[in-house]
Order: structure tokens, then sequence, then C-alpha cells
């Protein structure tokens, strides 16, 4: 019976172990040297209608969310984010936090007319910003409204 009780206090003690609180999992760390930018369209430029935004980044590679290669990341295109990003939680997921997990490097976006803001944020396997932040510069692009036709004239003879 003392080897019983023995291995149920071992076990005890080695289950007690495993149920500590462990912390977070460290942010994934960027190279000191990674650079995040909008390729098109510039800061300030006025768009009609539907727009392409290309994404561009240099001394790290695109991959899909997921993927824990180091040095690799998937874009997240912030639309209209006035928040700051909180660099410890996911990115979320909505209208304004549009993720790329499929490794794409660009879009297609359709905004209403107005000022808007685009900026792109690196996000590793688990859409968690790196370390430092790898952030583009925050541009801002207008789109300006549909362009009305005027009615065809009718010639009068």
């Amino acid at each position: 019976m003392g080897i019983t009780l023995r291995l149920c206090t071992a076990v005890a003690v080695l289950t007690g172990v495993c149920w500590i609180p462990q912390p977070a999992s460290a942010q994934t760390p960027a190279p000191p040297d990674a650079h995040l930018y909008i390729i098109y369209p510039a800061d300030g430029q006025r768009i009609r209608g539907a727009f392409p935004v290309r994404f561009g980044l240099r001394n790290m590679g695109v991959t899909r969310a997921g993927d824990t290669t180091p040095n690799m990341g998937h874009h997240h295109l912030l639309v209209d984010v006035t928040d700051e990003i909180d660099p410890t939680e996911p990115l979320p997921t909505d209208k304004q936090h549009l993720h790329f997990g499929s490794g794409q490097t660009e879009t297609r976006l359709e905004l209403p007319p107005g000022k808007h803001t685009l900026q792109l944020v690196l996000g590793d396997a688990e859409h968690r910003p790196f370390k430092p932040l790898l952030r583009s510069k925050k541009i801002t692009v207008t789109v300006l409204p549909p362009r009305t036709r005027k009615p065809a004239r009718t010639s009068r003879r």
C-alpha cells in the first residue's frame, strides 16, 4: 500500500504542475529591418469607384495564416481604424480589419464616397502583430462619387 500511496502522490503532484497557469506565448519577433508599406494607392490619391490596394513587404516573406516559419507573416488591411492596436492580442476580424490569411498581396476595395484611411499590419501565424509592431504608414484616399451621365442631346431640325 505504501507504493500505491507514493504513486498517487506523485501523480497528484505531476497533475498539479500541469495545471499551473502558463504565461501567454511571447509575440513573434520581426527582423529590425523589416518594412511594410502600401504600394498603391498613393497617399492623398483621389479615386472613383472600386480600386486595387497593393501590399508591399521588405526583408520578410508572405505566407498563409497558421504558418509558423520564421520571418513570415500575412497581411491585415485596416480601413478607417482609429483605435490603437493591442500588440498582445490577435487582430480583430470585421469590416474594418480585413484579413488576408491565404498570403494575398493585393485586394480590390469598394468604399463609399468620402475620405478613408488605409493601413497594413503584418500578422503572425495566429493573427497577432509582430514585435516590434510591423505596420505601414497610414494613408488617406478620397473616394469620389460616381459620375452622373448627362442626357444625350437630341438634334432639332
